[in-house]
């Protein structure tokens, strides 16, 4: 079932993480609107990954709710929730092609098993021309670069044409025109009345195409445009340390933050939050 239109694609109310004895963030809520893009900025261990696995259903809140697409998360997962993940290399040595990759969104099959349907077949041939993988498609994706296959991520999360799009760190390692490449992606995907959650240690990539900022940092978040949430006093304040935001060649940076080098260069996931 999806939420009816206009109606918010995601709404969280009072929800509250904890990792052993540690509160990640309590007290958050948020509702997210049909084609809405939110960046989730914070440095690591703030718990920004384990925001998308409890919304995927995979890490239970420890209060609160979470209600996407008009149904509460549940562990069995909902196919209208697109996920991009990181851009980790594959192994050099994974021999499926990179419609393999794409494949896998379509129907859920194991590596290498073919597509039964034509139809499906087509959706596939559809996805790779809408990620621009046609040259390198038929090639294995252990010899492709970042950008190539995260380009194919990309298509695999499309796959359902999902109407909430979670993205985590989708443009780590990846350079300037893969970066752009996989942006204009999220972007006209977003164009379509998705709402997306994009989690993310360097907003300026997406800087032009973000509607809000959650921001968490120190077991706390803040919410707003990034006017309203990327300066120097509302980030002291949520840090409780001075930190000072500058722009620098058309870039923001953000410095003075704890682990702050870490919230712009680092290429890590964030399991352990």
């Amino acid at each position: 079932m999806s939420s009816p239109a206009g109606s918010p694609v995601l709404q969280i109310r009072g929800a509250g993480l904890r990792r052993g004895d540690r509160e990640l963030w309590s007290g958050l809520d948020l509702d997210v609107q049909p084609g809405e893009l939110i960046a989730v900025l914070g440095p690591s261990g703030s718990g920004k990954t384990t925001l998308l696995k409890a919304i995927l259903g995979l890490v239970p809140l420890s209060s609160g709710e979470i209600v996407a697409l008009g149904e509460p998360v549940h562990r069995k997962g909902n196919r209208r929730i697109g996920y991009l993940p990181q851009a980790r290399p594959l192994p050099r040595e994974t021999s499926l092609r990179g419609r393999d990759l794409v494949a896998l969104g379509v129907e859920g099959h194991r590596f290498g098993l073919p597509l039964r349907r034509a139809a499906d077949r087509a959706r596939v041939d559809e996805l790779i021309r809408a990620v621009g993988a046609e040259s390198f498609a038929d090639r294995a994706v252990g010899e492709l670069s970042g950008g190539e296959q995260q380009r194919l991520r990309a298509g695999q999360a499309l796959a359902d044409d999902p109407r909430l799009l979670l993205c985590d760190e989708p443009l780590t390692s990846l350079d300037l025109a893969n970066q752009q490449a996989v942006v204009r992606l999220i972007d006209d995907h977003r164009a379509t009345g998705a709402a997306v959650l994009l989690v993310t240690h360097d907003i300026n990539p997406v800087l032009e195409k973000v509607d809000r900022i959650l921001y968490i940092a120190n077991g706390r978040f803040t919410l707003g445009t990034a006017a309203e949430v990327l300066t120097s006093a509302v980030l002291s304040d949520l840090y409780g340390a001075p930190v000072f935001v500058l722009q620098a060649g058309g870039r923001l940076v953000v410095v003075g933050a704890p682990d702050a080098e870490d919230a712009h260069h680092h290429h890590d996931g964030e399991d352990h939050a």
